[in-house]
């Protein structure tokens, strides 16, 4: 897993195994109007919170989606680790592959409970004792300064750790060394003088989410004095999408197939626990209390909160695309706001509201799943507008190439049209995977892809629409369709391959003496055609024949094995 053709096989083992259906914050997904609706309501809640841990399953979606489902605020889960050390009960995979699996578990949990996904490069070296032996073996400064950028990224109101930071030796090493980090990483975000890599940002609440569990049992917990935790009903049902919070928190824990976690939802009042750890003291049940979670919070803010209460008045269920003019006007205030954070944020929240309100579909396909470097593909353009209200496509753009098209989509009309391109990028894979790693923390020079949940798609297309004389900004990743005679429609993303990929046929081989074995080798071509040799490199004292193997391989030809002696 230390290179990239290898960490590239793991990945496309993985997602034909387990099909990938894209369903990311970036595509315009269908949406009820009853979803519009609360995706309206949360465009008026400017707050944020970061939930933290250790490892992947570690979250409370429970809380996770009352924050982002009930109280509508911009949630985010950071786990340290991608749960590399664990158990996998799906599959043989372990280590990197078991990681690479367990992310697109928390990417599939978070798409059900609205929150977003960050990671460190931390890696799950397996259980841990104490936090003492979890520094020994992750780079602790390292670790610190990626929280502290997510920090000041994501910009959080909130922060809640998921474990104490005052009971080492208590839980897993990890676990404690995530509240640690979190802790010191709350009064270090705020500070000029710790890790000045992008703008200061200082959280005003840092909390730990207790319960029963971290007292030993009910009856202690009961017994113990609670009057520094606030509470709050975490099962609350909401009539918009029909499901209790808890019925949305156990599907998206059940999502973490690969450690057995498939949970039923818990009817009913179910109380979660914060203690306050650092921040302002509170006298109410609200985590929230004294934050300004409204648009007044921000200069020019008042106009737009405005705007969009009058768009939930005056929201038509069976009309949606109604709501669309007042919408434009907000976000045309929205893209001129001096606040660039807040700005970016409700921009893209926004363009997805206005395109589900008219039923826009947009579509970017190639031709093919996959291609490598020099190749020419197909992207076919696929847009309907299903509403009367007016949308032209103005231009494309695809890897900074501008594409004027001025086309109106007529109404409920599939407009089509075809482009030619020539893959240039890099190699998809992992960006954690593609560098030398350590025991404890994995490593690369993309800086700036650090503590994202994938590497960004190898080619995306950015749709500029007229809608109400204002331009309305998309963009989409490139995909492939298959309808499948099983599963239907497949949608995977589109990924760029070295020429060839490597795999040697078993993992380990025994040799007795001076025994001789046949080393099997499979060789993938991913082009058009590819020649080249093998060579297999032993130590001085091993004779391996042949020494080089010429190997001609035709266009995407299956797997092909070469034998070595």
């Amino acid at each position: 897993m230390k290179n990239t053709e290898t960490a590239y096989y793991s990945i496309h083992k993985i997602m034909m195994r387990f099909i990938i259906f894209i369903m990311s914050m970036n595509l315009i997904h269908a949406q009820s109007s009853s979803e519009i609706y609360k995706s309206i309501q949360k465009l008026n809640f400017l707050g944020s919170v970061l939930y933290v841990a250790a490892h992947p399953d570690d979250e409370n979606t429970r809380m996770i989606s009352y924050f982002s489902n009930h109280l509508l605020a911009r949630t985010a889960y950071l786990s340290l680790t991608r749960g590399d050390g664990g158990q996998n009960l799906i599959g043989s995979e372990l280590r990197e592959a078991l990681g690479l699996i367990r992310t697109q578990e928390l990417l599939s949990a978070r798409r059900i409970d609205g929150g977003e996904q960050y990671f460190t490069m931390a890696s799950d070296f397996g259980y841990s004792k104490h936090p003492d032996e979890t520094f020994s073996i992750w780079d602790k400064e390292k670790v610190l300064s990626q929280t502290i950028e997510r920090i000041r990224q994501f910009k959080p109101d909130i922060i809640i750790n998921r474990f104490d930071h005052r009971t080492p030796g208590k839980t897993h090493g990890h676990h404690t060394s995530s509240a640690i980090i979190s802790t010191e990483a709350f009064e270090l975000s705020g500070s000029k003088n710790a890790f000045s890599i992008s703008e200061i940002w200082q959280p005003k609440r840092l909390f730990f989410n207790t319960s029963w569990w971290f007292y030993g049992s009910r009856e202690k917990f009961n017994k113990s004095d609670r009057s520094n935790l606030i509470e709050f009903d975490s099962g609350v049902y909401d009539p918009l999408t029909g499901k209790s919070n808890s019925e949305i928190a156990a599907m998206s824990r059940s999502q973490h197939k690969s450690q057995g976690f498939g949970s039923a939802a818990q009817q009913g009042r179910q109380v979660e626990y914060l203690e306050l750890i650092k921040g302002t003291p509170l006298k109410s049940n609200n985590p929230f209390e004294g934050i300004n979670t409204s648009w007044t919070r921000l200069a020019g803010g008042a106009e737009i909160e405005k705007l969009i209460i009058d768009v939930i008045n005056e929201f038509n269920f069976s009309k949606p695309y109604l709501s669309v003019s007042k919408l434009v006007l907000a976000y045309d205030k929205i893209k001129k706001l001096k606040n660039k954070h807040w700005s970016e944020i409700k921009s893209k929240e926004i363009e997805g509201v206005i395109l589900r309100c008219l039923g826009v579909d947009l579509q970017v396909n190639a031709s093919v799943p996959y291609a490598i470097f020099g190749e020419e593909i197909n992207i076919i353009i696929k847009a309907v507008n299903p509403s009367p209200i007016k949308v032209i496509i103005k231009q494309l753009e695809k890897i900074k190439q501008t594409e004027s098209i001025e086309k109106l989509l007529v109404q409920n009309l599939v407009f089509k049209k075809k482009l030619k391109h020539i893959i240039k990028g890099e190699i998809s894979s992992p960006y954690w995977l593609s560098e030398e790693s350590s025991t404890g923390m994995y490593s690369t020079s993309k800086k700036n892809l650090i503590g994202l949940a994938e590497t960004p798609a190898a080619i995306v297309i950015d749709f500029t629409l007229l809608i109400e004389g204002v331009e309305i900004k998309a963009t989409l990743p490139l995909s492939y369709r298959k309808t499948d005679p099983v599963r239907g429609e497949v949608v995977v993303p589109f990924q760029i391959l070295p020429a060839t990929t490597t795999q040697i046929e078993e993992p380990v081989y025994l040799f007795s003496g001076k025994e001789k074995k046949s080393i099997n080798i499979k060789v993938k071509n991913n082009g058009e055609s590819f020649e080249g040799n093998i060579h297999l490199k032993g130590n001085k004292h091993w004779k391996i024949s042949p020494e080089n193997h010429s190997i001609v391989l035709m266009e995407r030809v299956p797997r092909k094995t070469f034998h070595l002696k």
